[in-house]
């Protein structure tokens, strides 16, 4: 059951402030190998991007990957982005301060992998693109290192 081992995993880089390489080889090997994700996991590790200071990039590429394929490919209809995906994705990639880096690319990515797109998400991509980071993640970054 993913939600047991996904709760798990998220208490324990919370606790640590950090996601390392060890991390995401573990949560690839023994948590994410032969799992059915949920609309649900998928917000979670997108929080928990958001919520740890320190995170290597290879989990920003694990995250952009499950959520790509999740999102074009998982979810139906298949290969398109309708209004109900578009709008999730918005809400979950936009949540808190705005979007982080790493959602700015799942944007990106999901745009460039679906075969059709709604606008709602066509415009989040492309707007999150085009404008700076905020401030305040810009200032909380400078505070965590």
């Amino acid at each position: 059951m993913i939600a047991l081992q996904l709760r798990e995993f998220v208490d324990l880089v919370l606790d640590r402030g950090a996601i390392n390489i060890d991390d995401v080889k573990f949560f690839q090997r023994d948590i994410v190998a032969d799992a059915v994700l949920t609309r649900d996991d998928i917000d979670v590790l997108i929080a928990l991007d958001r919520a740890v200071p320190r995170r290597c990039e290879a989990f920003a590429d694990l995250l952009v990957a499950l959520t790509v394929d999740f999102a074009v490919w998982q979810n139906r209809p298949t290969g398109y982005i309708d209004r109900d995906k578009a709008y999730w994705l918005v809400t979950t990639l936009s949540a808190g301060e705005g979007p982080t880096p790493t959602a700015r690319r799942i944007a990106a990515e999901i745009v460039r992998e679906a075969e059709g797109c709604d606008e709602t998400l066509l415009t989040f991509a492309f707007d999150t693109a085009l404008r700076p980071v905020s401030r305040a993640r810009r200032e909380r970054r400078l505070l965590v290192s």
